[in-house]
């Protein structure tokens, strides 16, 4: 039996937050149908917007949803336009009020989803499966990527017999795609199909960001300074408590107290 984790579930509350954020209470199974509903319509509605993820959260009367796309002017349109056609559609969909925020993605070729979605939307327009994923691998590695992996499965190239090929990279110097080992550099998988005339054809894409050793030195020497600074106001909080205890209640000892 195999032993296998999610990554990303792995991962939650150490980098990574819940793509829905509230408490369901007595109407839990409604709520997660409903949002399912949203982003099934989101990534239907905003197909060629390159979004990458929805996140929802919800209070008693508003419910907000988050999403991050490499393309914000495609949803916002002219004069905030066609997001504000954007919000009546879902309110009229969960009947609720609706607040959209849209978080722009810099770099789209570090992101696995919109990866994945780009080559499936190729495939669809009849371009060769093996130039779109070489295309993808190209641009991802130029941004400075430590790795990436393509798996695409299917009816390729209309062959009668369905077949999965993966294409892998990574830089000269490591000669294999890294894999994560630490919680600070998650792998992540996504999966796109796109329907083609002789079936469906799945592509999943799973890219690792690089993180510069400067910034890395950086933060590993913050965590530690924070580590060290919360150990020092405990043991000052602690010596000050018991010495404003003997004081209070003028005690004499002669014990040494260790701290």
């Amino acid at each position: 039996m195999g032993q296998k984790v999610n990554p990303i579930s792995n991962r939650l509350g150490i980098i990574r937050g819940w793509d829905s954020n509230w408490y369901g209470g007595s109407n839990y199974g409604d709520t997660l149908v409903e949002d399912s509903k949203i982003r099934k319509y989101l990534n239907v509605r905003l197909a060629k917007a390159s979004v990458s993820r929805i996140v929802i959260e919800r209070t008693l009367k508003l419910v907000t949803i988050t999403i991050c796309t490499s393309r914000p002017g495609l949803i916002i349109g002219k004069g905030g336009q066609d997001v504000d056609k954007l919000k009546e559609e879902l309110k009229n969909l969960t009947n609720k009020d609706v607040q959209i925020n849209i978080y722009e993605v810099k770099r789209p070729e570090l992101d696995a989803e919109i990866v994945a979605n780009n080559i499936a939307h190729q495939i669809e327009g009849k371009i060769a499966y093996r130039r779109a994923v070489k295309m993808a691998i190209a641009s991802t590695m130029r941004m400075g990527a430590e790795g990436i992996k393509i798996q695409v499965n299917g009816r390729l190239n209309g062959a009668e017999m369905a077949r999965s090929e993966m294409f892998k990279a990574a830089p000269p110097c490591t000669r294999c795609v890294p894999i994560s080992t630490t919680l600070l550099f998650p792998p992540s998988p996504r999966w796109a199909s796109s329907a083609l005339r002789s079936g469906y054809a799945a592509v999943r894409s799973m890219a690792r960001r690089t993180l510069p050793p400067t910034s890395l030195r950086a933060a590993t020497s913050a965590a530690r300074a924070a580590v060290a600074a919360v150990s020092a106001i405990k043991r000052t909080t602690v010596k000050n408590y018991i010495l404003t205890t003997i004081l209070n209640n003028n005690v004499t000892t002669t014990k040494k107290i260790k701290i």
